[in-house]
């Protein structure tokens, strides 16, 4: 108990930290400052290079999807609204969108980078782009999807943190939970659907 009170002291302001300064540097990129978008480049660059990897399948497909996110991101940071919530969830969906537009668009290769067949890749992905514009919008009512998360249990609500902040498919949740892959969606699918649930109940 004591170990466990002594962590959060020196892991919760470094991570406020670097929120703070990528929320001030997209703020300043929304108003056309170069600099301060390197410096959200180079504090963003390698986890969203992850979710464009994750369901693109292919570093150079993900690559190419990578800097057309970031073409999205300079157009629109102004759009930023601090308050909605952590700036690396709204970067992470622009990225993920982006890469499921790609992905979607791609012809069939006959399998990804790991061995995954492309029906098996795109039954991953299929749901993935309405949950997580559902996410950005609950953002709007950040403290209420939290209440709503942790009213979740571990499991289902692991697999939500792992699919919309961590940036992967669900095929990813399944490996990392070792579950099948329509276990893993039904059970994300239920979550999304106990937060809807709390969110219209609590409002």
């Amino acid at each position: 108990m004591q170990a466990r009170s002594q962590k959060v002291p020196h892991d919760k302001p470094e991570a406020m930290r670097r929120r703070l300064a990528l929320t001030a540097a997209l703020t300043q990129s929304g108003n056309g400052d170069r600099q301060a978008f390197r410096l959200v480049y180079d504090m963003t660059a390698a986890k969203l290079f992850g979710v464009c990897l994750r369901i693109c399948g292919e570093r150079q497909a993900a690559e190419d999807v990578l800097q057309e996110v970031y073409l999205i991101i300079w157009k629109r940071a102004s759009a930023y609204e601090p308050a909605r919530g952590n700036p690396i969830t709204w970067l992470c969906t622009i990225a993920r969108n982006r890469a499921l537009d790609s992905h979607r668009s791609s012809p069939p290769r006959g399998g990804n980078a790991d061995g995954e067949s492309d029906g098996a890749a795109a039954a991953a992905v299929s749901d993935d782009r309405p949950l997580a514009d559902y996410l950005l919008l609950a953002e709007e009512e950040h403290g209420k999807l939290r209440h709503c998360l942790d009213d979740l249990d571990d499991r289902p609500r692991a697999a939500i943190h792992a699919a919309f902040t961590d940036g992967l498919t669900y095929a990813d949740v399944a490996a990392r939970s070792a579950v099948p892959l329509p276990t893993m969606k039904s059970l994300i699918r239920r979550a999304l659907l106990r937060l809807r649930e709390c969110m219209r109940d609590d409002g």
